[in-house]
């Protein structure tokens, strides 16, 4: 049997030299004083005995203090104590027992951890997020969510290491960070990767299952049309919630065009003509594919002509603050909502929802409003006859709402001041 002491002063000679510890494990001293641990071992091949020697690793003391983060680098750089060769040569004798070969069992071991390594959960999801059939915008701001809420988090790990506990972490910072919706995306997102990943045998089991009741449901209304005198605080309390710029400008331009959240996000400066108070917002942008025109009212044009002064050098409107070439996440609309205490009864889709409530309460017709909220004609007949545009009716019907809007902002004592039809 050897001791530390016969191990450390072991002197190097013309030719390498075996000093044995018992079962198979023994110490090769080589010339160039390198000691090396070894384990030769037996295993019945095709009914043949075959004799084998497995390379445990480097002979080494382990420094005075070494904590135990130290200890597991030093022993993945392959260097053991007499003690840990030990216990590694007990670890390849129950493999041969179970006739593997732990030189082969070693190497198989390798490449699963480099396989583990390649398949982060960053990796899995951009490659789930380009197997769906989803629009780019779409695809954009999935990744987009991704990269601000989940990845900071797990993005870099393996994808079978990942457990119940890391989701948790993840829906909890993102439900108090961003609030509930988005938790709530974050945690079926993640949900679809490791479906992906299960099915690709990349990993075991989907570790979101376990807690996806932790957080409360979501009770955001996010259809349910806001009455006038809550339009007129909703505006208020977002004209001073204190956050950027360009964030407030979108807003304002989301409800005084009545588009949907991503039409806005995602403008260019291209796509406006100022002179004439025209938004046109291109088929490949519309959740319905087909191009859009859309009416400025006069306040949207004065804002758009001091934004251009800031954003206008870029080809977008609303450029993230991270990189200029790519639109503002919609999310900032949500978080500004979360901050502002709205989050639970208005969410920026629901801005469409009261246009259209309120306009069609002021007798508009239906076709206008329709027109405007590029909703697509449910009746075939009527759609196939109805190609009308209703531009120039638009144009006064959104100047009204616009002026409309004002009058709420501004009606501190909570007065509606009643929406009427103007004549056409």
């Amino acid at each position: 049997m050897l001791n530390d002491t016969k191990c450390r002063t072991a002197k190097a000679q013309d030719k390498p030299y075996k000093l044995t510890d018992g079962k198979g494990l023994y110490l090769e001293v080589k010339p160039n004083g390198v000691k090396a641990w070894r384990y030769r071992f037996k295993l019945v091949r095709e009914g043949a005995v075959k004799e084998s020697v497995f390379a445990i690793g480097e002979y080494v003391v382990a420094p005075n203090g070494e904590t135990l983060e130290a200890a597991l680098a030093r022993r993945a750089g392959g260097s053991f104590t007499l003690a840990e060769a030990r216990d590694e040569r007990a670890k390849a004798r129950a493999l041969v027992k179970q006739g593997i070969n732990p030189a082969h069992n070693r190497q198989l071991e390798r490449v699963k951890r480099e396989q583990d390594s390649a398949n982060t959960f960053e990796a899995v999801a951009r490659e789930w997020v380009a197997l769906k059939t989803w629009e780019p915008v779409t695809k954009t701001r999935r990744l987009d969510m991704l990269a601000r809420v989940v990845f900071p988090k797990i993005g870099m790990l393996p994808v079978k290491q990942i457990t119940p506990a890391h989701i948790l972490d993840v829906m909890q910072t993102s439900a108090k960070k961003n609030g509930p919706s988005v938790a709530a995306e974050a945690r079926r997102t993640m949900s679809g990767v490791f479906e992906l990943a299960v099915s690709t045998l990349r990993a075991d089991s989907d570790p979101t299952y376990p807690v996806r009741k932790a957080l409360p449901s979501n009770k955001t209304q996010h259809k349910r049309a806001l009455a006038p005198d809550e339009v007129g605080q909703l505006l208020r309390d977002f004209d001073g919630h204190g956050g950027k710029f360009e964030t407030s400008c979108a807003f304002q331009l989301m409800w005084w065009t009545l588009g949907r959240p991503s039409e806005v996000a995602e403008a260019r400066w291209d796509e406006f003509d100022l002179e004439g108070a025209i938004w046109r917002i291109p088929a490949s942008r519309m959740k319905m594919r087909r191009d859009h025109v859309v009416p400025l009212p006069t306040q949207a044009v004065e804002m758009l002509r001091a934004l251009n002064g800031v954003t206008g050098r870029h080809a977008l409107l609303f450029p993230n603050r991270d990189d200029r070439t790519k639109p503002m996440a919609t999310a900032s609309f949500r978080q500004a909502l979360f901050v502002l205490g709205w989050a639970g009864k208005f969410s920026p889709h629901a801005t469409r929802t009261t246009g259209s409530t309120l306009l069609n309460g002021m007798g508009f017709p239906a076709d206008w409003i329709e027109r405007q909220l590029a909703h697509t004609e449910s009746n075939a007949v009527r759609r196939t006859y109805n190609h009308a545009d209703y531009l120039s009716d638009r144009a006064k019907m959104m100047q009204q709402w616009a002026n409309t809007l004002d009058a709420w902002k501004t009606n501190e004592t909570g007065k509606v001041v009643p929406l009427r039809m103007v004549a056409a």
